[in-house]
């Protein structure tokens, strides 16, 4: 089987670091881009064997593996082959795990050495196909949504960084949480742990370093995902409460519900329909510069029906003793 010299593939030393082999990377990537030399199938081969060397070379544990077993890697990789406990062979060496990739065509793009040599470690971005398709004015499917590339990126290949919308639900945005992702590609694809921070904004961008496959930065925009009770508006949030017609009236204690569980709330006497009250500190958490949000109720006076008589005769007395205009 044919060693593969990722170093010489990107054209780096063996010492060069992060920073080098990444600036060469997307250098010979723009460079031998199929977008670039359409129809061109030895640009293309070159394009698959610099994606798969900056696979390696930009994965701390692929290059340290890499590394360790050197030219001579087969006596190396037998050493530590099947039966071979951790740190036998070599320093931080390891088992020769035959891997089934998990979905059809999924590493298809790789040679053999990389999937003998590198399977057991999973974690295969072949996201190189996402940089096909940035050039201006155009769009990748990805995952049933459209990628979209951010803002300074219109003038085609000037940055990798990709923009993705990513829909939370208000309580995902008021907790914080995890969110599993599934980045789809044409030749497989692979799962993300995203952090939600708590209080987390509308329009914020999530930031997650190096997951473009060319270098780049994926952005996550975060979305709110429409909520039965609450919509958000900047740091606020905005509910609508029913009241009686005799809370409004007299005034009292009314329950309210929160992002936290129901709370009480004091309306005053003749409290009018659609008035809004605030319930400071009960809306968005603070996250950044952003600082804690309020609630704002909504009152809505609901109007009793089906009067007996009796009733009938008490607002009638009502309407004498304290008599008013509407308008």
């Amino acid at each position: 089987m044919e060693y593969k010299d990722y170093y010489a593939l990107l054209g780096v030393d063996r010492k060069a670091n992060e920073k080098e082999i990444k600036s060469a990377y997307r250098r010979l990537a723009r460079k031998y881009h199929p977008d670039v030399n359409p129809g061109d199938r030895e640009a293309t081969e070159k394009f698959k064997n610099i994606n798969e060397a900056y696979q390696v070379l930009g994965d701390p544990a692929k290059r340290a593996r890499y590394d360790q077993l050197g030219p001579d890697w087969e006596k190396n990789f037998r050493g530590a082959g099947p039966g071979a406990g951790p740190g036998q062979g070599f320093p931080g060496g390891f088992r020769n795990v035959k891997v089934e990739w998990g979905a059809p065509g999924e590493a298809g793009d790789f040679s053999e050495f990389f999937r003998t040599v590198f399977g057991d470690l999973g974690d295969v971005q072949d996201l190189g196909d996402i940089l096909g398709g940035r050039t201006a004015g155009r769009r990748a499917r990805r995952s049933r949504t459209t990628w979209s590339q951010a803002p300074e990126a219109e003038a085609g290949f000037a940055t990798s960084d990709l923009e993705h919308p990513l829909e939370v639900s208000l309580e995902e945005a008021f907790a914080g949480g995890q969110r599993a992702l599934q980045l789809q590609t044409p030749t497989g694809g692979r799962r993300l742990e995203v952090r939600i921070p708590a209080g987390v904004r509308e329009g914020a961008k999530l930031r997650v370093a190096g997951q473009t496959g060319t270098g780049g930065d994926l952005y996550l925009v975060v979305k709110y995902l429409p909520h039965p009770l609450f919509q958000a508006h900047g740091d606020n949030l905005e509910t609508e409460v029913p009241v009686t017609l005799y809370e409004a009236l007299l005034g009292g204690e009314i329950e309210v519900p929160t992002m936290k569980g129901k709370a009480t709330m004091k309306i005053p006497a003749g409290t009018q329909p659609g008035q809004v009250f605030r319930m400071r500190g009960q809306g968005l958490p603070p996250s950044g510069s952003h600082p804690a949000g309020d609630e704002l109720v909504k009152v809505r006076v609901v109007l009793p029906t089906g009067l007996d008589e009796r009733a009938q005769e008490l607002v009638n007395d009502l309407a004498q003793a304290h008599p008013y205009k509407s308008r």
